[in-house]
């Protein structure tokens, strides 16, 4: 399983690629994935170029093929203005639309407070619902408080391992070394509906109390249809008037 990081981080070192790193060695020891790391910070010039020119340059084109061939992605973004940057943002505009379609997504961000950390659900979320990707239920945020603090690991290793079960559940082999249920028992699906035999014809419904009509009854789908005057009659108790 292929397992493609997008990391927005500007600086060197990077609390942003720090973050990445750690959701994917969290994912990485649940379910075995190839790791390929994605820095948007490095195609900023070809990004820009692709905008104007509409043709990727060789580095870009090699990130946007790895994304579009990843089993599921991290992404990782840090925080301007209350939302994503628009590094991040452009990488994901010159993104073929289907590319992430189906696949599995988990979020992050970093920031300076932590009241940017609904960045995740206004800004993340709606971004890759549009691009049809599954957003994994757990997003997660590190303000600069949080390095170093309880909670910060527990929500990686809760996300990531709602990640991991997306992948497991992905797998070619999933599902293989179950026993064998054996054959299905009769009258269980076991036979086609279409060389299974018709059932037998339904009789003609009595109506209580209603005269025993002439000749042969007349039937539609199985059941005899009663006229509603001889019907009517019946539950009156008389016959009917001509």
């Amino acid at each position: 399983m292929k397992l493609v990081v997008v990391s927005a981080g500007l600086s060197v070192p990077s609390s942003t690629r720090l973050l990445a790193d750690r959701l994917a060695a969290a994912v990485d020891r649940r379910t075995p994935v190839d790791v390929q790391v994605v820095e948007v910070r490095a195609l900023a010039v070809e990004i820009a170029h692709h905008l104007t020119s509409g043709f990727p340059g060789p580095d870009l084109a090699a990130a946007l093929r790895a994304v579009g061939e990843a089993d599921g992605l991290v992404v990782v973004t840090p925080v301007f203005a209350a939302s994503y940057s628009g590094l991040f943002k452009s990488f994901f505009d010159v993104l073929d639309q289907d590319a992430l379609a189906g696949r599995p997504v988990l979020v992050a961000a970093t920031g300076g407070s932590a009241r940017h950390s609904l960045v995740l659900d206004h800004a993340l979320r709606p971004l890759f619902a549009h691009l049809r990707a599954v957003v994994v239920p757990t997003g997660v945020y590190a303000a600069s408080e949080d390095w170093g603090a309880e909670g910060l690991p527990e929500r990686i290793d809760r996300a990531a391992g709602e990640l991991a079960a997306l992948l497991a559940a992905a797998r070619p082999d999933h599902g293989r070394g179950l026993p064998d249920p054996g054959p299905v028992p009769p009258g269980r699906g076991a036979e086609p509906a279409a060389h299974r035999p018709l059932p037998p014809e339904r009789g003609p419904v009595p109506v209580p109390g209603a005269p025993v009509s002439e000749g042969p009854p007349v039937r539609a789908g199985g059941f005899e249809v009663v006229p509603f005057a001889q019907r009517l009659a019946a539950l009156a108790g008389g016959t009917p008037q001509g």
